[in-house]
């Protein structure tokens, strides 16, 4: 992916079709998080600060809280904008660049109840990502 800036990756991940969720009052949200749902796993990017994110990628059985997963596939913990490029550019499932391997989720890819318990949901579409 070509040098983008932060604006520019969240117009991607819009464009992607992503669903975004507000996690708090509405006027000033404690988390944006955002998911993109496949159909076994499902990507998460969770914005904590101008200085925090997690990503990361769960298998999504029945009873699935891509929310608080127990296990990931893979995860990224670092910068917004990085952790950004990251899980924008990580392999679709099924391709040979995709993770795969069960990973023990880590805290930071856990919101917890209590934080979820005020939401706003904004569906950007339910149009396939593309492959990178």
């Amino acid at each position: 992916m070509k040098s983008l800036s932060f604006d520019d990756l969240l117009a991607e991940l819009r464009h992607r079709k992503w669903e975004l969720y507000l996690f708090g009052p509405h006027e000033r949200p404690d988390l944006y998080v955002a998911t993109f749902k496949w159909p076994a796993c499902a990507d998460v990017f969770i914005l904590r600060s101008e200085n925090d994110a997690t990503a990361y990628r769960t298998p999504t059985y029945p009873d699935t809280d891509v929310f608080s997963p127990d296990i990931v596939f893979w995860h990224y913990h670092g910068d917004p904008e990085w952790t950004l490029r990251a899980v924008l550019t990580i392999g679709s499932p099924g391709q040979a660049d995709a993770p795969f391997q069960f990973l023990q989720a880590p805290p930071l890819c856990r919101i917890p109840i209590e934080t979820r318990r005020r939401v706003t949901v904004r569906p950007t579409g339910l149009v396939q990502r593309p492959t990178p």
